[in-house]
């Protein structure tokens, strides 16, 4: 089934756009949960999305309640997607964007050649000197249905010559900082509240220090288990399901420890979050180990100190994709080596988490939080970008 879009809505002075966005799950559901942030904040802002997804199984952990305004539709083979193309009711949107540079259908190309969409293939994030020079370029489509069309490269990164990052309007309503009197620090985020809510085999300590753990199965996991454990001040680990919960169990076995951890160490596991829940987490804790794209955007704009587990390539090109991120964002040299040594680049000892390490990667995490808030948000700039090329 699908939608017939009401084109009236479009007569507005700043109309409502219909957007079809395609994704294709490569693995770890990554893809898709950029895919869907991109839905919902295109949805807050009046515009009507169909997510189109060959596995849209996470999205019922994910964004369990759905949006507004988005509708998901799978994506099917393409002899089912030329007869639903063939239904002279079916309507091609205004933009359709190539995530990450899936294949559309060919049905569906054949359709955008009659209706003339704008094309836009959003592309992976990265810090890398190409992103800047790519970003905005036309490619244009030489053979195929679409042939004569033109499909535009939009590319999220970390300055101001790129498409910025993904950032809804009001994600930072709840941690908007006030001040009294005193000049205290004040947020709208109950963070005592929402901790205490969590369905934790052991209630949260106020004198534990607070850590996630979202990756994917790091050599240096178990030597960091070990360090939390002979650490300076009490710790809880709080692991996310799926592969962290895994290398979680591996790395204790490996260790003969016990699964909830030992000393000043004890480990618990999360239940699967939404991505609005996810988002809370890592606001609640004072350091974030996160993966992949969509998490390290949300542990920047939570402006917490964090570690970021790269998605490993065979080629090794993760490396410079590493590399080139924490030169834009002045990282720290200690951070870098703990970034090194978590993504395998290096081997050795991780720098010791002590509260005189962590208060300083604070003020790093808070101060690319502020840089990074001064850019237009990606959304904001892909709306600019569409409406310029339509």
């Amino acid at each position: 089934m699908w939608t017939i879009w009401d084109v009236k809505s479009d007569t507005h002075s700043s109309p409502s756009l219909r957007w079809d966005i395609f994704c294709r799950v490569i693995d770890n559901h990554g893809d898709l949960g950029v895919c869907w942030r991109l839905c919902a904040d295109l949805a807050q802002r009046d515009h009507t999305v169909r997510l189109w997804v060959d596995d849209a199984s996470a999205l019922a952990w994910m964004a369990p309640l759905g949006c507004a305004g988005v509708t998901v539709y799978s994506w099917p083979c393409d002899e089912a997607m030329q007869l639903l193309t063939q239904d002279k009711n079916f309507q091609v949107g205004d933009v359709v964007v190539e995530a990450f540079g899936c294949e559309l259908p060919e049905a569906f190309q054949a359709l955008m050649a009659q209706n003339k969409p704008a094309w836009v293939n959003l592309e992976y994030l990265s810090a890398e000197d190409y992103v800047a020079r790519s970003h905005g370029l036309a490619s244009p489509v030489m053979s195929g249905p679409a042939h004569g069309m033109t499909k535009w490269f939009f590319f999220p990164g970390f300055t101001t010559e790129t498409g910025g990052l993904l950032r809804e309007p009001d994600l930072l309503d709840a941690l908007t900082l006030t001040h009294n009197a005193h000049q205290t620090r004040q947020t709208k985020f109950d963070r005592p509240a929402w901790l205490s809510a969590l369905p934790l085999d052991k209630p949260i300590s106020t004198n534990e220090r607070l850590i996630s753990l979202f990756c994917y199965e790091p050599k240096a996991l178990p030597a960091l288990l070990q360090q939390l454990a002979q650490g300076e001040e009490p710790t809880r680990l709080l692991v996310a399901q799926g592969r962290p919960s895994a290398a979680v169990a591996a790395a204790t076995q490996a260790l003969n420890m016990p699964t909830s951890g030992t000393g000043q160490l004890h480990i618990s596991q999360l239940p699967y979050f939404s991505q609005a829940e996810f988002d809370h987490l890592l606001w609640a804790c004072d350091f974030n180990f996160v993966r992949g794209e969509d998490s390290l955007v949300r542990a920047l704009w939570a402006g917490k100190p964090f570690v970021w587990h790269i998605y490993p390539q065979d080629d090794l090109a993760h490396h410079d994709k590493l590399h080139a991120f924490e030169a834009v964002l002045d990282m720290p040299a200690d951070l870098s080596q703990f970034h090194a040594i978590w993504n395998g680049l290096k081997t050795g000892p991780l720098p010791a988490l002590s509260r005189a390490t962590l208060g300083r990667w604070r003020s790093w995490g808070s101060q690319a939080q502020q840089r990074l808030l001064a850019q237009t948000d990606l959304t904001t700039q892909l709306l600019r970008f569409v409406a310029q090329k339509r």
